[in-house]
């Protein structure tokens, strides 16, 4: 049965989805292009027909997930973003959450057209937030631009701290709950 060309670009989109879910819950070297397509309902085969090596595909669905931040960090004012973000709930569920938290280690080792889909979606995000911390004419643009990349930084380590710790572990509620409150002064 032939697919249509609406029907491809579902299916490319679904695929997209899945992989960027599952990149984040695994790591890039933890998603094999099988196990992919089968997370997605596909065949194996079917892969080359969407995209032309993983790495496209890491691309694109490092994207998507940044993208989604980004449509998520719209209308969301700091104290709102940091009390979710360093949460329990964020840090139990990398395939649900951030994409730079749970990437960003594995995007450092990858070629540029990951790294420059992060660069693109790290700019969306600090955009994103920009544009509520907007209206404060004390602080100049530079200043508050700074005040975000720290906010945002900041937060990542936080994660990524707690999720290197044991599920279970005391240190790991300590450090979002220190630097939640640190940030938040």
């Amino acid at each position: 049965m032939r697919v249509t060309k609406m029907q491809a670009q579902e299916n490319r989109a679904h695929i997209v989805k899945t992989a960027s879910r599952l990149f984040r819950e695994r790591g890039y070297d933890g998603v094999g292009v099988a196990d992919l397509m089968s997370a997605a309902g596909f065949t194996h085969g079917g892969f080359y027909k969407h995209f032309k090596s993983k790495a496209d595909l890491m691309a694109v669905a490092a994207t998507c997930g940044l993208s989604h931040s980004s449509e998520q960090a719209q209308g969301v004012g700091i104290p709102e973003f940091v009390n979710h973000y360093l949460s329990r709930a964020h840090r139990d569920n990398p395939g649900q959450g951030c994409t730079v938290a749970a990437l960003g280690g594995d995007a450092a080792r990858q070629e540029a057209p990951i790294k420059a889909a992060f660069e693109e979606g790290i700019e969306q995000l600090l955009a994103s937030f920009a544009e509520e911390e907007e209206g404060d004419n004390a602080i100049d643009e530079r200043a508050r631009r700074a005040k975000l990349i720290s906010t945002f930084a900041h937060s990542i380590g936080a994660i990524v701290l707690s999720r290197a710790c044991p599920d279970d572990s005391l240190l790991a509620d300590e450090i979002l709950e220190v630097c939640r409150a640190e940030i938040l002064i």
